[in-house]
């Protein structure tokens, strides 16, 4: 989108999880989390960054995306930079908030969203030491009203899990989640968990293949979601024509902004495919940006847009994000992305600050 700005202020901050999570590809206890901050007529909307500290989900990772944002997305060089849509999105993401704020309206309603008031909430759950804690852990989330579960699975740790998890929860709405950890020569093993009704499968093969996945659903009965394959609505397109899926999850930082996520999410309401907001450890203005995302109308299933304090000691929002007893996040109608920016814990946890001209 094309909006005017005064300056584009960028911000590292560093935020210690309650909880590590633990996926196929590793291990977080800390978010290093960038800020961008668009400021013009007095205004300031926010985005957030959401790569992760290491470039294992893609191939963007903080100290990258920062140079990203400095060098580049900040400058008139932004429309030739290929990919890197994190790191473009989260700007794109500022540009959004500012521009509502701007009319002074709910970042939902700027977006086209508001097809609900309240928007159904789940749980992403990480891969725990024991079957156990598994169950545990999902004993308290859904008792805290969350009305899906999803949980990471991997190579030996994925069908007696499932097992275990669907023998003590008969009813509960589970979904398993394989980041990528298994290729086709699995799907036999993959086939049985169909066994265990799941509402689906994200991302079991290869983060840049379709075709793959549309063989693999072919032979499955739970409906398979794409995640990492899924950057463009053209991708989209290509993954519902070649029947790779049947649902997707759109997320703001992978596919680059409100812009990309939006055409996406027409694509697959056009055909009829169910979408859902997938999270990436978010902070409180992250979090907020998905909930305004979560308004449009395809997604019509619960995403992973959870109460900050499942994750934060303390959020940098005012109020924090919440969730209520029936596992679903009101809508605010403050302008912008609808919280306050809590500035004297955002300074405190601020490593490095610069100013980049626009």
């Amino acid at each position: 989108m094309e909006t005017r700005v005064d300056r584009i202020v960028l911000r590292e901050i560093r935020m210690p999880l309650l909880h590590a999570f633990e996926t196929s590809f590793g291990r977080t206890t800390e978010r290093r989390i960038i800020l961008v901050e668009a400021c013009a007529d007095g205004l300031s909307g926010w985005g957030e960054v959401t790569c992760g500290e290491d470039p294992f989900y893609n191939e963007e990772w903080t100290d990258s995306a920062w140079l990203m944002l400095r060098d580049y997305a900040a400058t008139d060089k932004a429309a030739a930079v290929r990919d890197n849509r994190m790191a473009l999105g989260g700007l794109e993401a500022a540009m959004w908030d500012l521009e509502a704020r701007r009319y002074g309206v709910p970042l939902w309603e700027q977006i086209g969203g508001g097809a609900r008031r309240e928007i159904p909430c789940g749980v992403s759950i990480g891969i725990q030491e024991s079957i156990d804690a598994l169950l545990r852990k999902i004993d308290a989330e859904l008792t805290a009203g969350y009305q899906r579960i999803k949980i990471k699975i991997k190579p030996g740790w994925d069908v007696l899990v499932v097992n275990e998890v669907r023998k003590r929860f008969p009813q509960t709405r589970l979904m398993v989640d394989a980041n990528s950890a298994y290729t086709l020569a699995d799907a036999d093993r993959l086939r049985q968990l169909d066994e265990f009704y799941l509402m689906m499968i994200e991302q079991p093969l290869a983060h840049d293949d379709i075709i793959d996945h549309a063989e693999l659903q072919a032979k499955l009965a739970t409906p398979i979601c794409l995640d990492e394959s899924i950057r463009t609505a053209h991708h989209a397109e290509q993954a519902i024509r070649l029947g790779a899926c049947r649902i997707i999850n759109i997320k703001l930082g992978r596919v680059g902004g409100f812009a990309e996520a939006r055409r996406i999410h027409d694509v697959a309401l056009s055909a009829g495919v169910p979408v859902w907001c997938g999270g990436m450890l978010e902070s409180g203005i992250g979090r907020a940006h998905n909930i305004a995302l979560s308004t449009l109308p395809g997604f019509v299933l619960p995403g992973d847009v959870s109460a900050s304090r499942r994750y934060w000691a303390r959020d940098i929002v005012v109020p924090p994000v919440e969730v209520s007893a029936r596992g679903t996040i009101a809508l605010r109608d403050e302008p912008g992305f609808g919280y306050e920016i809590d500035r004297e814990y955002l300074d405190s946890i601020t490593v490095r600050r610069e100013v980049a001209a626009r």
